[in-house]
């Protein structure tokens, strides 16, 4: 089972994330921020990974910490659930449209954080989400998994559907990147022996 059952506790969260990359998008999302339980429900969903994650955060000053230590916590998770990464694919990509908006993600599992983000929103906030804590999110994560991750929004109009393509695609992507290559014969996907 590739699974990880991660804890990550502070002075501004308590989190709790339990993780199954062979799943089927089961999920159970309680972070305090609806916006961001949508925003996890595409990436379950879409990347067929079944996926609790609990948290109590100080959302009473605002949603920055929340996002960002939930992000962290499930780099945690998929850096543990992946393991050495032998016999995995490592690459993973996703264009994802919705209506006027189109999303590119790229990934790999390279054990190298890097984040390379480029969403031009246009407008600040979706409902009471400050969009800026979007890419805190893929930051806390690519810094936790140790991926490097680009992510492109190629044109969009809503903000609610450039948002909602970034996480689809991205949830798209990492299931590509996760998944066992059967051509493999288990081996660790880089000429270094190592990632």
């Amino acid at each position: 089972m590739r699974t990880a059952d991660i804890h990550r506790n502070t002075n501004e969260t308590r989190i709790h994330v339990v993780l199954n990359l062979d799943g089927t998008g089961r999920r159970t999302l309680e972070t305090g921020v609806p916006f961001l339980d949508h925003m996890l429900d595409q990436i379950a969903r879409h990347g067929l990974f079944d996926l609790d994650i609990h948290c109590d955060g100080d959302t009473h000053i605002d949603d920055h910490h929340t996002v960002e230590d939930v992000g962290i916590t499930l780099g945690q998770a998929f850096a543990a659930a992946v393991g050495d990464k032998a016999g995995l694919r490592r690459y993973g990509h996703s264009y994802v449209p919705l209506d006027e908006a189109l999303t590119r993600v790229v990934i790999d599992l390279s054990g190298r954080p890097g984040l390379h983000y480029f969403v031009p929103y246009t407008r600040a906030r979706i409902g009471t989400f400050d969009v800026d804590l979007a890419r805190e999110f893929f930051q806390g994560f690519v810094n936790h998994a140790q991926a490097t991750v680009h992510i492109d929004n190629l044109r969009g109009d809503n903000a609610h559907h450039q948002c909602e393509t970034v996480f689809k695609a991205f949830g798209r992507a990492l299931r590509a990147a996760v998944e066992v290559d059967p051509r493999s014969g288990g081996a660790i996907p880089s000429t270094k022996g190592s990632l």
